[in-house]
C-alpha cells in the first residue's frame, strides 16, 4: 500500500507540473532535502534516528486566487516510508477579507516553545518536543477568514473535523512512562471522534497593532488533543479507555518593547479539563477541573547575544489533593544565541528546565552556512533527572547531526 501511494504521488504530481507548464503559469518552488542522523550516548551507540527528508512548497498567485501545496516525505532505513501532506490549501482575497480553505498550519500566540493559545493546529509529538516547530505543527483541515479593519484583525476559523496529537509509538524511545501500578489493558474503541458537524471545532481571534504593544484576544470551542486516560479496575486487573473530551477556553497575548527588553506575556483559562485522580470514590479514575495556563517572557540583547527567558505555569482551579498532576506545574525555558563569521556560524542554547521536579532538557547546536543554501548542524539534546516531563527520558541523551540542502 506505501509502494502504490508513492506511485500516485508521483503520478499527480507529474500531472500538476505538465497541466501548470502547459497553461505557461509560472509557479514558485522552494523546499530542502535534508539527512538527519542521531546517536544515543549509550554503551551500544544505538541511532536514535536515521532519517532522509525531501520537502516540497509549490506555490502560485494570480489576480485574487493564490494556492500553496506542502508535500513531503520521510524516508527511514528498513521501514516504511512516510508520505504526506503538511498544508494543501487556497487563498481567496477580497478588498477587506482573506479566506484560506484546505490544509493549513495556523499558528496563534507569542510563546517560544511553548502551546498555550497556539491550539488550532495539532501536534506530532513522535519525537517528542525535538523536531523543528515547523514540523511538529501538522496541518488541519479549516476555514479561515481574515477581517482587517485598519492596524486590526479579525480571524475566524472553522475546523468541520477533530485531527488529535500524534503520539510517539509503544515501541519508540518516546513513548511517555505511564504510572499504573500493573500493566493495563487499553480500550481504544472510544478515543475517535466521528467526523460530523456537531464535532466541529471553531475559534476566533482579535489582533491589533498600536504604538505600545502588539496583542491577541483569542477564544475558542475544541476537542482536547490529548486524550484522557479512563481507568477501570476489574477482576483481571486495569483497563484504560482513552477518550477525547470538548474543551471552552479564552486567552490572550500581547509583545511590548521596553527599551532594549521585549516583554512578551501569553495565558488561557481552560474549561473542562479531565485530570487523572487516585480518589477511590471515582469509578474511572478521572475529575473534571478548570485550569489556567499562562507564561511571562523577556528577550534581551547583550554583547551581540541575543538572550531570552520564559517562566511558564499551569493552575488547576479548585484542586484536590488526589489529582496527580501538581496543582501548580512550573517550567522556565532559556535561549542563548550569537551569530559569528558575517552571520554564517551560530551558536544556540536552548533549554527547558522542570521546576516541579529538577528536571531539564538542554539542546546545544552549532549552525554552519557552508555555501548558499547549504547548511550543517552539529547538536545534542541532554535529559537531566528521573522524573517529571523531560526526566523520564534520562536515558535519551543523543547527539545528531543534520545535512540540509535547501533551494
Amino acid at each position: 500500500m506505501r509502494k502504490l501511494n508513492f506511485k500516485i504521488f508521483w503520478v499527480v504530481f507529474a500531472l500538476f507540473v505538465f497541466i501548470n507548464g502547459a497553461q505557461a503559469q509560472t509557479l514558485n518552488w522552494s523546499g530542502y532535502a535534508r539527512n538527519y542522523t542521531g546517536m544515543l550516548l549509550t554503551e551500544n551507540n544505538e541511532y536514535a534516528i536515521l532519517q532522509n527528508t525531501f520537502n516540497l512548497n509549490i506555490e502560485q498567485s494570480k489576480d485574487k486566487v493564490a494556492y500553496k501545496v506542502n508535500p513531503y516525505i520521510y524516508q527511514y532505513p528498513n521501514q516504511e516510508m512516510e508520505i504526506g501532506l503538511r498544508e494543501a490549501y487556497m487563498d481567496i482575497y477580497f478588498n477587506a477579507v482573506d479566506l484560506r480553505i484546505g490544509k493549513q498550519q495556523i499558528i496563534w500566540g507569542k510563546a517560544d516553545g511553548v502551546f498555550i493559545t497556539d491550539i488550532v493546529s495539532p501536534k506530532d509529538l513522535s519525537e517528542f518536543l525535538l523536531r523543528d516547530f515547523d514540523e511538529i505543527r501538522m496541518g488541519v483541515t479549516s476555514l479561515k477568514a481574515n477581517y482587517y479593519l485598519g492596524d486590526n484583525t479579525f480571524e475566524f476559523v472553522w475546523a468541520p473535523n477533530f485531527v488529535s496529537t500524534q503520539m510517539p509509538d509503544e515501541s519508540s524511545i518516546w513513548f511517555p512512562q505511564l504510572d499504573f501500578p500493573t500493566a493495563p489493558v487499553f480500550d481504544y474503541s472510544q478515543k475517535e471522534v466521528g467526523a460530523k458537524l456537531e464535532n466541529s471545532e471553531v475559534f476566533a481571534k482579535f489582533s491589533a497593532i498600536t504604538s505600545a504593544m502588539d496583542f491577541e484576544i483569542m477564544g475558542g470551542y475544541a476537542w482536547d488533543d490529548d486524550p484522557t486516560m479512563h481507568i477501570a479496575k476489574n477482576s483481571t486487573g486495569l483497563t484504560v479507555t482513552p477518550r477525547h473530551h470538548r474543551l471552552g477556553l479564552a486567552g490572550g497575548s500581547f509583545s511590548s518593547t521596553l527599551g532594549g527588553f521585549v516583554l512578551r506575556g501569553e495565558g488561557a483559562y481552560y474549561n473542562g479539563k479531565y485530570f487523572n485522580s487516585e480518589d477511590p470514590k471515582l469509578t474511572d479514575g478521572t475529575v473534571k477541573k478548570n485550569y489556567i495556563h499562562y507564561l511571562v517572557g523577556l528577550d534581551y540583547t547583550l554583547w551581540d547575544i541575543r538572550l531570552s527567558s520564559q517562566f511558564i505555569q499551569q493552575a488547576i482551579l479548585d484542586y484536590e489533593k488526589p489529582i496527580k498532576n501538581d496543582e501548580y506545574e512550573n517550567t522556565m525555558t532559556v535561549l542563548a544565541s550569537k551569530d559569528f563569521l558575517r552571520e554564517t556560524l551560530r551558536l544556540e542554547l536552548f533549554s527547558y528546565i522542570g521546576l516541579n521536579n529538577s528536571d531539564a532538557l538542554i539542546r546545544p547546536k552549532v549552525i554552519y552556512d557552508l555555501a548558499d543554501g547549504f547548511e550543517l548542524l552539529l547538536g545534542a539534546n541532554i535529559f537531566v533527572g528521573d522524573a517529571g516531563r523531560f526526566g523520564q527520558y534520562d536515558g535519551n541523551d543523543m547527539v545528531y547531526a543534520k545535512v540540509k540542502y535547501s533551494f
